[in-house]
């Protein structure tokens, strides 16, 4: 059994935390993020820390005493650094490019699609071929690098489609006669 909740998450220079209504709230020189807390867990700030703990040692209590904590801590790592997730795109004549604040991908339909980001989210298209998704709210980020990619998984065959930086496509054997 994990116990990750029991250690505290430590804030840096210039970032607050602040309990309310079961809600914590963390700002920082990116920008501020808050989360609701389940009624399981307790949420204190005390001195540049941040402690969680549960009400009772129940399995739910435990397993949302971790999820907490860890969710805390990505929303420290956002406000002061941010996240940042990157897609590379395969395949001929496959290319992305940024019009406006709309992401414009061709992508082998016959048609371009269109993607629009939502708020606190950029996306740049450094490359016709390479995307970089970067955000403050790391589940925000990752929802939008899956949905993304989600439009051209890569295929088996020959590796064309859009997949994430270092993913290793598992390749199959073609056709024999």
């Amino acid at each position: 059994m994990s116990r990750v909740g029991k250690y505290p998450v430590a804030l840096p220079q210039g970032v607050t935390a602040e309990v309310k209504n079961q809600t914590v709230a963390v700002k920082g020189k990116l920008g501020s993020l808050t989360l609701a807390l389940p009624s399981e867990v307790d949420v204190k700030v005390e001195g540049g820390h941040v402690a969680v703990s549960k009400h009772h040692d129940t399995a739910r209590a435990r397993v949302l005493w971790g999820t907490t904590r860890n969710n805390i801590n990505n929303m420290v790592k956002g406000v002061t650094d941010g996240f940042k997730t990157v897609l590379e795109i395969e395949g001929v004549g496959f290319k992305a490019a940024m019009q406006g604040k709309e992401l414009v991908l061709q992508i082998g339909f016959s048609h371009e699609v269109r993607f629009t980001p939502p708020e606190g989210i950029t996306i740049k298209a450094d490359k016709p071929t390479m995307l970089t998704i970067t955000g403050i709210d790391k589940q925000q980020v990752g929802q939008v690098a899956a949905e993304i990619r989600g439009m051209k998984k890569p295929e088996p065959y020959k590796g064309k489609g859009i997949k994430y930086a270092g993913e290793r496509v598992r390749r199959k054997e073609g056709k024999k006669k």
